[in-house]
């Protein structure tokens, strides 16, 4: 495949890597017309690979003028290939160290929350997660623990973000992900679904975890409920959920890292 040549970061040629958040992507394009919902960009071959094998319309790649291996494997032989310098790729990333490919790509209409719902047992929902490392990590643990959908409110960082979907290692491709609206209110079209809602915080008076799992059916439709990191979920959300559950810790310390109270939590409430 033929490699184009990039020595300056203002090219308008790789327009869609510089400069712009997602947010910004999406946006221009729905200005111009047209029922796609923007562009996102991946970082890494592994998070590339992924992409592509879920079904992502590649747009183009941009990759380190050094990287001596080749791209990978499912990057179709006519697409169209930018090959530049530290220069360039740090302008992009912000950063003088990258992971030598980048890979922009249409994204796909979002389904609607209750599409999602109804093909699922368990499900993430989160609040005002706003970090793109901790949803990067929250996706990965609902794909490890066979989580069929991640729904957000409007506030979250959104999942296919460079920095979440890297931290993912791709996997925000393997959980489809819906918008829910703000929160407690888009709780709705969760309980019309039949899920038992339960939240995850460490308040005095919640649940113990091992007993919430103890007590939940196995055939029970379960949506663990995440909040932010540092002031966790809103009292007007924990109040709307069905359960309130903790992880015991220890006294000393007041609360665990949403990522890791996260995969604690799939991982008990996952289904068996």
């Amino acid at each position: 495949m033929p490699r184009l040549a990039v020595d300056d970061p203002d090219d308008a040629r790789i327009g869609e890597f510089i400069g712009l958040r997602d947010h910004a992507l999406r946006r221009r394009r729905e200005a111009n017309g047209g029922d796609l919902a923007g562009v996102f960009v991946a970082e890494g071959d592994v998070v590339v690979e992924r992409a592509l094998r879920a079904g992502y319309a590649l747009r183009a790649v941009l990759v380190d003028a050094t990287r001596s291996l080749s791209l990978p494997a499912d990057v179709p032989g006519d697409a169209v290939v930018y090959v530049a310098g530290p220069r360039v790729l740090a302008r992009i990333t912000g950063l003088a160290v990258h992971r030598g490919v980048l890979a922009a790509f249409d994204r796909r209409p979002v389904p609607p929350p209750a599409a999602l719902l109804a093909a699922a047992r368990r499900v993430v929902v989160l609040e005002n997660v706003v970090n793109p490392t901790n949803v990067g990590v929250i996706a990965r643990s609902a794909a490890a623990f066979g989580y069929g959908a991640l729904l957000l409110d409007d506030a979250c960082c959104d999942p296919l973000y460079r920095r979440a979907s890297r931290v993912a290692m791709g996997e925000v491709f393997a959980v489809p992900h819906a918008w829910l609206g703000r929160l407690p209110e888009g709780l709705g079209v969760v309980r019309a679904a039949s899920f038992v809602v339960v939240a995850l915080t460490p308040a005095e008076g919640a649940e113990p975890l091992d007993d919430v799992v103890a007590t939940l059916a196995g055939e029970q439709r379960v949506a663990v409920l995440l909040g932010a990191e540092g002031h966790g979920l809103s009292a007007e959300t924990v109040a709307a959920a069905d359960r309130r559950v903790r992880i015991p810790i220890s006294p000393s310390v007041d609360s665990l890292n949403v990522g890791a109270a996260a995969a604690i939590a799939l991982y008990a409430l996952r289904a068996t």
